[in-house]
């Protein structure tokens, strides 16, 4: 190695060089245009839901008949990390939850296997089980969506229209996923009177086969008539509702209209599963996702295009609106980390000129776009979006990737203060400084493996912020050894003379300190060691946080009612909440979603299970400021106005979603345990001041009529309970007796009772059940009926009934803090629930924790990189640990400003400090090679500890202060404050820390003596 010289191949190959040079810069250029572009970046939601159906079971029979056996079957899944369930009457909805850890790629594999385990334990549900439905495209999202509303237009022309407006969307080159919102099923309803039926003799099973009859779709045959076949087919299945209206039929001996018994209407499901509304208004929503890898920008300008002709071509009564611009907030967010990054640059270009003067300023200036844009190229053909997480990488490592620029040009300088050629001086950095700048390099990058490599869904989520270190940091050493020589013999001076007017003021005071560091080193270790401990006790004043909520400026309102209130409850609670909304000068516009959580518009988005109890609003103000007043308002407004009501008003979050922030998990056999166990919770964390809106996730009971039937009397009289359930089902519910074809739709045509048999528990008492002679006996002569309640649903994890007690916080504490606070009265509550009863810490306590646990399983594989690498570079047990010793160092600093300022310990702020122990290294290795060159060149110890002290202090301290001060532009950031602030702190303090001890501890390790007569003495 020592035979080639890079630095002095590129000397000798400059026109070569000079056109790499350019090459790079122009295919970054063309790189940086095509890149895409995404606020925050991808990350898998590993969550697959399995739907179940049991129609007439009751929540119980659904539990062991369905969800048990489901549950079951999933914990033979390698990858699960846990299963959580919603069972309701006759139905159950169950989370698949994948181990976080589970790699992306194999995610779609398991939700194979996943399907394939239904499959095999199908045979083994009741016979009447109506099947699965699968999900496990959970983490669809929709960046565009637009709202329809019409007047003068019914629900269906109005839905025809989007669903054409959707297949022009679909043909876009860029489109993914399109789907319509909040449209409306259309139902025939066929109304019986029980009593007009009973009266006149006829039995509504015996009318409904007769009409599904006459509608059946059958062969009637192909004529082979000689030369050619004759298709035969039989007319009269019905087109419209009055085509039902119109039938005449015959039962027995009986022969009628239908329009005698049943009063026939066309209209919409009543009543309905989910309504989508736009400012109160009922609209239909137009759900556009993107291809996975386009351009968010290129496909918003596309698709604005169309969406503008289409606008134009819309009758009028029709209004299309749009709420959800993913593409305008990713321009709007890209331009905003842009600016940062070029406040970012002129920081470190001003670092720069002042320190190393207006030439050499100029060679570290040139270095910056070089390396932007070479890594451009590589995050191209990676793949590797501009969002978020990797334009603030770029930021954090412009601060990093100048030093080795600005380390070459410093040697190459100090060459030319001697008289050496241009030529000389510039080939010199790669036979002296070179290899422990690649191994100082890498050493940094080694720091940001725990990024990498941790497979969280928080990991999956910065793994960006690695890519862009590793590629960026990794190009500035090449471009420190292979282009720099070149800029520098172009740029610098070729005569630089020494300047013999002596060291400054500031230098001398460094002088001063250094010697008596060194002469007295125990002091020196003891007093450092001393403020690394402080810092650590200082730790537990340090707030500990997940992810900060976003700085997006939505407001979101979750609304659960009662588990067993009706839509009609949460329709009205809904319509007075937007009552206030109208009108608003901070609001912009908002959507309301009843029945339904609000479509996946960010990756982030927490989608709760749908329900009649539940619903959603998403308001949009103009900024931050008016969020917050909304915000406040609405909070105000739910506590006096919507008792009993749970109310949650929130920003969006970033990284994995949680919803409430702080929550207990309460698992116990019986879900009358749980429930009881999660209510005394809940009056526990009711005497933390600092906690709000607290809420169960279940609780209330349904009110339920039980039907004891007497049945010896009912065979007698030949009616079964199937006959008593299927009259009572087809009275309050309906039944499907048909379906009509029309266009590309079907409308399912419903039998029900009248809207006052409905609507009414009399209607049990007043049935009247048909006999297989033809008599009618009123159904309150077979039965008695008992009242009492039951679980309108049942909430499950791993297996077990689990009710989730969650709170909002009402301070600006942070959720960590207040379950710490919290510990010792849940613990003595705890202690008071029978054994089974287990209370678990979730929400972001638990969210931060699983993140974590990752990241801290792959901490010893950066250490044993770290140590590889030193070990490689150093050659020596006790220079390894003199460069290892400094690591811990930038603790000092971390503490001393996230503690005054109240700054958050936060998930990346972690990967920060993390980052923090690979750039101490990395000025330890340059300081102690540099030690042991002078060693080489015959200095004694003492002078060679205090020269390589003295001659790098300048290059160390002036990357510090280009990497920290390069992140003051994203300190104002809401997702990268606390790491910014984290690591300005830690660089700056363990920089002039390692300055001071890294030469002291040398000193003890090598029993180094000061020489006599020395100035320190």
């Amino acid at each position: 190695m020592k035979r080639f010289n890079l630095s002095d191949w590129s000397l000798h190959h400059r026109s070569f060089v000079w056109f790499l040079l350019l090459l790079s810069m122009f295919a970054g250029f063309l790189s940086y245009q095509s890149l895409g572009r995404e606020e925050d970046p991808d990350f898998t939601i590993k969550t697959m839901i399995i739907g179940a159906a049991l129609p007439g079971a009751t929540t119980d029979e659904t539990l062991k008949q369905v969800t048990t056996r489901i549950e079951t079957k999933l914990e033979e899944l390698d990858e699960l990390d846990f299963t959580r369930s919603v069972t309701m009457p006759g139905q159950a909805v169950v989370y698949v939850e994948l181990d976080p850890t589970t790699r992306a790629n194999v995610v779609p594999e398991v939700w194979k296997r996943v399907r394939q385990m239904m499959s095999d334990i199908r045979p083994e549900f009741p016979q009447e089980f109506a099947g699965f439905q699968f999900n496990d495209n959970f983490g669809d999202v929709f960046g565009n969506i637009y709202a329809f509303t019409a007047d003068g237009f019914t629900p269906r022309e109005l839905r025809d229209r989007v669903e054409d407006i959707r297949k022009q969307v679909a043909a876009l080159d860029l489109a993914g996923k399109t789907e319509l919102l909040g449209e409306q099923e259309e139902e025939v309803f066929l109304e019986f009177s029980a009593a007009r039926l009973a009266a006149l003799g006829l039995n509504q099973q015996q009318v409904l086969g007769t009409l599904a009859q006459q509608n059946a779709i059958a062969p009637s045959g192909v004529i082979q008539s000689g030369p050619e076949r004759v298709l035969v087919r039989v007319g009269g299945q019905f087109d419209d509702a009055s085509a039902i209206e119109a039938v005449n039929l015959r039962v027995g001996e009986r022969f009628f209209n239908l329009a005698d018994v049943a009063t026939i209407t066309r209209g919409y499901a009543d009543p309905p599963e989910s309504l989508f509304r736009y400012q109160g208004e009922q609209a239909i929503g137009l759900q556009i996702g993107m291809r996975k890898g386009g351009n968010i920008l290129e496909f918003g300008e596309e698709l604005d295009a169309l969406m503008d002709q289409i606008a134009a071509d819309l009758p009028i009564g029709i209004k299309m609106s749009k709420f959800a611009d993913q593409p305008h907030v990713v321009e709007e967010a890209v331009g905003h980390f842009v600016k940062a990054l070029a406040e970012a640059v002129g920081i470190v270009l001003i670092v720069s000129f002042v320190s190393l003067g207006l030439r050499a300023g100029l060679v570290v200036t040139l270095t910056i776009p070089l390396c932007l844009a070479i890594t451009f190229v590589i995050l191209e053909v990676y793949g590797i979006t501009l969002q978020r997480i990797s334009l603030g990488a770029l930021i954090i490592a412009l601060g990093l990737l100048v030093d080795d620029a600005m380390i070459a040009i410093e040697t190459m300088i100090s060459r030319l203060e001697i008289g050496e050629t241009l030529t000389d001086a510039a080939s010199y950095a790669w036979t002296s400084i070179a290899f422990p700048m690649l191994t100082g390099t890498l050493v940094t990058v080694a720091g940001f493996i725990p990024i990498g490599l941790n497979n969280s869904a928080a990991g999956e989520f910065t793994f960006s912020l690695f890519v862009v270190i590793a590629v960026s940091l990794t190009i500035s050493w090449i471009v420190a050894v292979l282009f720099a020589p070149l800029l520098g013999v172009t740029f610098l001076s070729s005569k630089m003379a020494h300047a013999h007017s002596g060291p400054g003021r500031l230098r001398r005071a460094f002088h001063a300190l250094l010697r008596k560091a060194m002469r007295f080193k125990w002091i020196t270790i003891a007093v450092t060691l001393a403020m690394f401990f402080v810092s650590l006790w200082g730790m537990q004043f340090v707030e500990q946080q997940f992810f900060p909520t976003s700085d997006r400026t939505e407001v979101l309102i979750d609304i659960n009612e009662r588990q067993n209130a009706s839509i009609a409850r949460t329709i009205a609670d809904m319509d007075r909440l937007e009552q206030t909304l109208a009108g608003d000068e901070d609001v912009l516009f908002w959507t309301s979603y009843v029945g339904q959580g609000a479509p996946r518009f960010v990756l982030s988005m927490d989608v709760p299970t749908a329900g009649p109890h539940m619903g959603q609003i998403v308001i949009q103000t103009p900024d931050l400021a008016a969020r917050d007043r909304v915000k406040a308002r609405l909070t105000d407004l739910a506590r006096s106005e919507f008792a009993g009501v749970d109310i949650y008003i929130k920003n969006l979050e970033i990284g994995p979603p949680v919803g409430k922030p702080v929550q207990y998990r309460v698992s116990a056999p019986d879900p009358d345990a749980a429930r009881d166990a999660a209510r005394g919770l809940a009056t526990v964390l009711s005497g933390e001041s600092r906690l709000q809106d607290i809420a169960l996730d279940w609780n209330e009971p349904a009110r339920m009529v039980r039907l004891n039937v007497d049945q010896d009397q009912a065979r007698q009289l030949g009616v079964t309970n199937g006959d008593i359930s299927d009259a009572l089902s087809a009275i309050f519910n309906g039944v499907q007796v048909t379906q009509l074809r029309d266009d590309i739709f079907l409308v399912d045509v419903i039998a029900r009772g009248q809207a006052d048999d409905r609507q009414s528990l009399d209607s049990i008492r007043n049935l009247q059940m048909n006999l297989a002679d033809g008599r009618t006996i009123p159904l309150a002569a077979l039965v008695t009926l008992e009242y009492g309640t039951e679980q309108p649903l049942i909430l499950q994890r791993d297996g077990l009934p689990t009710v989730t007690v969650k709170a909002g916080i009402a301070t600006k504490d942070q959720p960590a803090t207040l379950v710490t606070a919290l510990a010792d009265r849940v613990a003595e509550y705890q202690a008071t629930l029978p054994p089974g009863v287990k209370v678990v810490v979730g929400g972001t306590v638990e969210s931060s924790t699983d993140s974590q646990a990752p990241i801290a399983a792959v901490v010893p594989v950066m250490l044993l990189i770290m140590a590889v690498l030193v070990m490689a570079q150093m050659q020596s047990f006790r220079l390894s640990l003199i460069v290892f010793a400094a690591a811990p160092l930038g603790l000092i600093g971390v503490v001393a400003v996230l503690v005054p300022f109240g700054v958050p310990m936060g998930f990346v702020a972690i990967l920060g400090i993390l980052a923090l122990i690979g750039i101490l290294i990395r000025n330890s290795i340059i300081l102690v090679h540099e030690i042991q060159e002078l060693l080489h060149k015959g200095k004694t110890r003492w002078d060679a500890v205090f020269e390589a002290s003295d001659s790098r202090a300048r290059p160390i301290l002036l990357t510090a202060a280009a990497a920290s001060l390069a992140l003051i532009p994203i300190s104002r950031q809401v997702f990268w404050g606390p790491m910014a602030f984290a690591m300005m702190g830690g660089i700056i303090a363990g920089t002039l820390v390692t300055l001071v001890f890294v030469p002291a501890l040398y000193c003890a390790v090598f029993r180094v003596r000061a020489p006599k007569g020395d100035q320190a003495a």
